[in-house]
């Protein structure tokens, strides 16, 4: 029931998962477009890494995918915003949205009311803890919240750099992120969204995440990296620390052996996987969609059906 707010759906899961074929299935039988919801193909040029659909397989019009540089600083707030317009754009022309996308907080932005206030502007701490995110990386410096403030830690994705330094800051300042930010998780939608998550087996997962690695390697991941290395993308606080991209920038300059590059990527993705498993077990709105049991069509018409009924109760 959508108490008067706009009807979308969104189609989320974890990483190799087949949401995004889904997706582009759903969104051409609604006569419609996907809007990505994945913090990383936000950027332009990375395509092989991220696994954005590619042009010529789309039946529809993707959007929020290579709007910013690399080496910009594209925050979850601007990711709301721009996400947003895209959202009623299509519902002014009465099409139905269909979001897709792996990350929770990016979703939760555009579907909910959420406020993202400013951290704490210590020009001292910032500075420290940004010079410890650019020697240890992202995740580095989310495992020291969670070690600190595992309640923290839990609201903030582990590759948004620049939130993890303000909820260090405000620890440092006697204060907790999660404790300031208590409302952030709960759920006052935006839109009225009817929300399927894709399930595998978790063998069936595995097996996919690594056969999508070998993929990427084989369509020229490493090429990719080396021509957005020209682009600056050591110079990036975000898109540098994805998954795939780090590993092989790490290959690059010599720390290990592409074999060693490939079955971190693969490990990685694997925990990656279990990290939005969670979120999606968290946020509890979501209606399964068992792709091992049922045909992409099978599915599409499965959640369109869900949709409809949705929009009955």
């Amino acid at each position: 029931m959508s108490d008067g707010r706009p009807r979308i759906i969104a189609i989320v899961g974890p990483t190799a998962s087949g949401k995004s074929s889904l997706a582009d299935e759903v969104a051409f039988r609604l006569g419609s477009s996907v809007v990505s919801v994945d913090s990383m193909q936000v950027y332009r040029g990375m395509d092989i890494g991220t696994a954005k659909e590619p042009e010529d397989s789309r039946r529809v019009p993707l959007l929020m995918v290579d709007v910013a540089d690399v080496r910009s600083d594209y925050s979850v707030q601007v990711f709301q915003r721009d996400a947003r317009a895209c959202v009623d754009a299509l519902l002014h022309d009465d099409r139905v949205p269909v979001l897709c996308g792996g990350t929770g907080l990016y979703l939760d932005a555009v579907i909910d009311e959420m406020d993202f206030p400013r951290g704490t502007t210590n020009g001292d701490l910032r500075r420290k803890y940004e010079e410890m995110g650019r020697q240890r990386g992202a995740a580095a410096l989310w495992q020291m919240l969670r070690q600190r403030d595992a309640r923290s830690a839990e609201l903030i994705h582990p590759n948004n750099m620049r939130r993890v330094e303000r909820a260090l800051e405000l620890l440092d300042e006697g204060t907790s992120y999660a404790k300031e930010h208590e409302g952030l998780k709960r759920h006052n939608p935006h839109y009225a969204a009817s929300i399927f998550a894709m399930v595998r087996r978790r063998e069936e997962l595995y097996k996919r995440i690594d056969t999508r690695v070998d993929a990427m390697m084989a369509a020229g991941l490493v090429n990719e990296v080396k021509a957005l290395l020209d682009q600056g993308l050591r110079e990036s606080t975000t898109a540098a620390q994805a998954i795939g991209y780090k590993e092989v920038v790490e290959y690059l300059d010599g720390h290990c052996s592409l074999e060693e590059c490939v079955e971190t990527i693969k490990l990685r993705s694997r925990r990656y996987a279990k990290r939005q498993l969670s979120w999606i077990r968290r946020d509890g709105r979501a209606q399964e969609v068992d792709l091992d049991a049922m045909t992409v069509a099978e599915a599409a018409e499965f959640i369109i059906d869900g949709f409809k009924n949705n929009g009955d109760e």
